[in-house]
This record gives C-alpha cells, structure tokens and sequence, in this order.
C-alpha cells in the first residue's frame, strides 16, 4: 500500500498545527477574550488528534502477522473515531467557556493584535485543510480527509473570533463573544458527529454502498464457464482493502479444475471492478438441491440457522 504522499501529508499538518496553536494562544494571551481562547482550545485537542492519526496511518500500512491475520487497517476507523470524539469534545469546551465568559464578566484588550493573530492562524489552516483534503481524496484515505475537515472547521472557529473581535472592538457589544462562540461549537460537533458515524459504520462492518453496487454489477452479468449462479455475498471494506466471500454453483457434471478455473475468472472480474486491493473468497458448490448438498451442517455445533451459512 502506498501511503508516502499521506504520511508526508499528516507530517506537515502536524508541524502547521503547532504553529497555529502558538498564534493563538499569543491572541489570547494579549486580547483575554473567551472566543480567542476557545479556539486555542479547539487547536489543542486538534493537535493531540493529528498526532494520533499520524499513529494510526502508520500502524495500517503494516502488513499482516501472525496476530493480526488480516492486516491493520481496520485501526482507520478508530483513528477517524478519536478525531471525531475530540471535535465534540471541543466543542463542549467551547460551549462552557462561553458560558463561563457570560456570568462572570469581561476583560477584553487589545482586539485588533488578536485579530491579527488568529486571522493568520486561520489562513495557514485554509491553505493546509485544503491541501489535506487534496491528498487525501487523490489517496482515498479517509484519516488524512478527517483530518483536513479537522482542519477546516479550525478555520470556521478562527474566522468566527477574528469576526467577533472586529465587532466587539468598534461596537463594544461584548455579550456577542459568547453567542458567536456558541454558534461555532454547534458547527464543529456536527463535523464531529459525522465523523463518528463513519467510524462506527467502520467498525460495525456496514457495507460501503459504491463498493456494493459495483459487486453486484459486475455479478449481474454473464458468468464464467459453466457457473450458474452465485450466492451468499458479503463483503466489507477496510482502510484500503475489501475483502469478498461468495458461494458459486457450477454445472453437475464439472470437474473440479474447471469449476476452479471458472471461480477465477470471476475473481479477477471482481478484483479489477473495485478500486484498492481486493481479497476474494469463492466456495464452489455442484448443481443440485441446496439444502440437501449442506445437510451435514445441520447438526453442527454452533446457534445460528443453516441458511447463514448456505
């Protein structure tokens, strides 16, 4: 799997976002205001994230060993998962600052340097959530696309301050520092609410809806040989790979070789239709009453029905 252009991807968000998080926090530093500080806080937790999923990228492109038979990758949609997490998670903080700023009271200073501050750690995060978004499309990585729309909502929150500060700065209407900051907390846990839900489809094994159109396209059409018909697809895709299992019926009167033979020419069909690396698994079965054929599983020792299995 080549996974230089996202590692070098996530390498570069990496050190932009210590950048970033000290442009901030120098806004805040200089200014008190609570937006300031709550997207210094959503940078933080933004930092933390890419460096796990710079962890997680890594761990995926090891190949599989005597532990993990079928590879690493599945850890993508854990790694998508944290990073989904820590959005909502700033964007609670977000929320309880504001509120916080509300009751008590302010004590903002120097609006326009703030403004100044944030405003260039908003840009270098446009120009950096983009370029993510970029290369992790081209890759089709969905953790380098994470974190780019990481990375953007960044920019909502910092273009959210710097908006609240001009205000606050020429109108003084300073109760607006905790209703913008509300507004981009909702904002940045909906982005991470999406997140999640593809995490938990990762990992559930739900099935990617492309992936499947294009498996049964493919086996919609004429069949190799003296295959009949196929059965019992599943399929699930992780990180790059998708793995297939099925179960074709062949001609009564075919010889092994040739139904084998037959299996693998649909096999190739498979692999080239779906983008990535594909596994396929076949089960050959002869003509005749199904059942019948898998009778000797009946009494098997385990709780689910034949027809899982058939």
């Amino acid at each position: 799997m080549k996974l230089s252009s996202a590692k070098t991807a996530l390498r570069i968000s990496l050190g932009v976002s210590v950048i970033s998080l000290i442009l901030k926090l120098s806004g805040f530093w200089i200014t008190s205001a609570t937006t300031a500080l709550s997207d210094a806080a959503e940078s933080v937790i933004h930092l933390l994230a890419v460096g796990f999923v710079y962890y997680g990228l890594s761990l995926s492109a090891k190949p599989a060993d005597d532990k993990h038979l079928y590879g690493h990758e599945r850890v993508e949609f854990l790694s998508v998962g944290i990073e989904g997490t820590v959005i909502i998670l700033a964007g609670i903080t977000i929320i309880y600052q504001s509120i916080e700023n509300y009751l008590y009271g302010y004590q903002l200073q120097q609006l326009l340097n703030g403004v100044y501050l944030i405003g260039g750690a908003g840009i270098i995060n446009l120009i950096l959530g983009n370029y993510l978004l970029k290369v992790g499309r081209r890759e089709e990585n969905m953790m380098v696309i994470s974190n780019g729309r990481h990375t953007l909502t960044d920019v909502w929150t910092s273009a959210g301050a710097v908006a609240t500060l001009l205000i606050i700065k020429f109108t003084n209407f300073e109760v607006l520092d905790s209703a913008v900051a509300l507004l981009l907390a909702g904002y940045i846990m909906y982005e991470g609410v999406k997140l999640l839900k593809y995490s938990v489809d990762g990992l559930m094994d739900s099935r990617d809806p492309k992936v499947d159109a294009a498996i049964r396209e493919e086996l919609s059409g004429d069949l190799p040989g003296d295959m009949i018909n196929v059965h019992n697809l599943r399929h699930r895709t992780t990180g790059n790979t998708t793995w297939i299992e099925l179960h074709t019926v062949s001609k009564a009167d075919v010889n092994l070789k040739k139904a084998h033979d037959d299996a693998t020419v649909l096999e190739k069909r498979l692999i080239n239709a779906i983008k990535g690396d594909v596994i396929v698994t076949i089960h050959l079965e002869p003509e005749g009453h199904h059942e019948e054929m898998h009778d000797q599983l009946r009494d098997a020792d385990q709780n689910r029905p034949l027809e899982d299995f058939i």
